[in-house]
């Protein structure tokens, strides 16, 4: 192995660990729901406050934070971000108030904001287009495997030690990371003293000009909205309309997200294998954007009609499965299209908007509850979303392949003069 794909490696590894940790932090909430509903006495829109708070911040950091990563020290930058969310996980342990849980769960957005910016970033400059997909699936893999290891493990210590000690043991937990990133990663290299970077940058407004720009981030809100319906609500919803009991919440709640990180890595590898042996990467990635987000669509709204307890299990299952096929394969689209060049700032504003989405949906969804008193409207909200975003694939994103930044700044200039 050379030197360079030790340092690939090394570098893929940590980024899976920062992503799963990401997740843990900002899905605990939702293992705690009905604990701090209770001892707050919340309803069900507050709490769907409590879980859109995240969100908010998150989104509107990221175009500032894609902007960043494009233009600074992005090893620097990722510590400090961090060590920011981290800080706020084990804050909310102490937590006295709905306000002060509010604050905290916007410092954690403001935090976590820097990671896919970075992560994109990151991937784009280190593995070329063969490989990005299984790159992508493994950190998409960790977006579900650190939810899943919340639910099954945290859902057992909040059992028997109380919510707080969720926030505790995940957040300084996490800390364990910042010592490896800071010692393995090596600072970006910086051009010499009056020369210019190799990597020209690509101005904001430029971004704003492509359709795939706008496509894809409408694709993305459709997927945030959905995956922050289910990181956010899944396990109140087994609880309060399934019946099931925490530890059962815990065992049978985890599943869903088990099987979205196979269909991760397996999406991710597979589409790697089709375009190595011929495909285009508009054949083969957008046939598994387009067929995730239309089977998760069709399984999960008949997963809230099953009238059986493991019917719904075995139907949640399928959709987060395709839903799996999806997500292993969004970012490579994104970091095709942008290459080095802008692979932070579409990044930061892809998941800028896909995040209000994620703002959007679990604060909808607790209306939803409180004013019908059943889940149904709320899945069938997601499932149409879905939908959606199938139509933007299809209408938006009609190439996989990189595009001309030189002479999109050529026309820009030239139609602003």
């Amino acid at each position: 192995m050379t030197t360079k794909s030790a340092s690939s490696l090394t570098l893929l590894v940590l980024m899976v660990l920062a992503i799963g940790i990401n997740y843990i932090d900002r899905g605990s909430l939702s293992i705690v729901k009905t604990d701090v509903a209770g001892e707050f006495e919340l309803d069900a829109a507050q709490m769907g406050l409590l879980f859109s708070a995240f969100f908010w911040s998150y989104a509107l950091s990221q175009v500032a934070t894609g902007w960043l990563v494009d233009r600074f020290d992005v090893k620097w930058l990722y510590a400090g971000g961090f060590l920011v969310w981290s800080l706020a996980t084990v804050s909310m342990a102490f937590a006295s108030s709905f306000t002060i849980f509010l604050l905290l769960r916007l410092v954690l957005g403001l935090g976590e904001s820097i990671a896919y910016p970075a992560t994109s970033r990151m991937i784009v400059m280190n593995f070329p287009e063969r490989r990005r997909g299984l790159a992508n699936a493994l950190i998409d893999a960790a977006t579900k495997l650190g939810p899943m290891l919340a639910l099954l493990l945290g859902g057992l210590l909040v059992a028997s030690n109380g919510w707080r000690s969720l926030f505790i043991v995940v957040g300084i937990g996490g800390m364990l990371w910042l010592p490896a990133w800071l010692w393995l990663v090596p600072s970006q290299e910086k051009p010499a003293e009056g020369t210019k970077s190799s990597i020209p940058k690509v101005p904001y407004v430029a971004l704003f000009t492509r359709q795939e720009v706008w496509g894809t981030s409408l694709g993305f809100f459709c997927l945030g909205y959905t995956w922050a319906f289910l990181l956010s609500w899944l396990p109140a919803y087994l609880e309060e309309s399934r019946g099931f009991t925490k530890e059962s919440m815990a065992l049978f709640g985890s599943l869903p997200f088990a099987a979205m990180a196979v269909t991760a890595i397996c999406g991710g590898w597979l589409a790697d294998r089709w375009i190595h042996s011929g495909a285009t990467p508009t054949t083969a990635r957008k046939s598994f954007l387009i067929g995730g987000l239309v089977l998760c669509s069709a399984f999960m709204f008949a997963a809230v009609l099953a009238q059986d307890v493991s019917v719904c299990i075995a139907l949640l299952c399928l959709a987060c499965a395709s839903l799996g096929l999806y997500t292993s394969n969004v970012w490579a689209v994104t970091q095709t299209l942008a290459g080095p060049n802008a692979a932070g700032s579409w990044t930061g504003l892809q998941n800028a908007i896909g995040n209000i989405g994620g703002a959007i949906s679990p604060a909808l969804t607790g209306w939803l509850v409180k004013e019908t008193g059943s889940y149904y409207s709320a899945f069938a909200a997601a499932s149409f979303i879905l939908v959606i975003g199938v139509f933007a694939y299809i209408a938006l994103v009609r190439q996989v392949e990189p595009l001309d930044w030189e002479l999109e700044k050529q026309e820009l200039q030239g139609a602003l003069r």
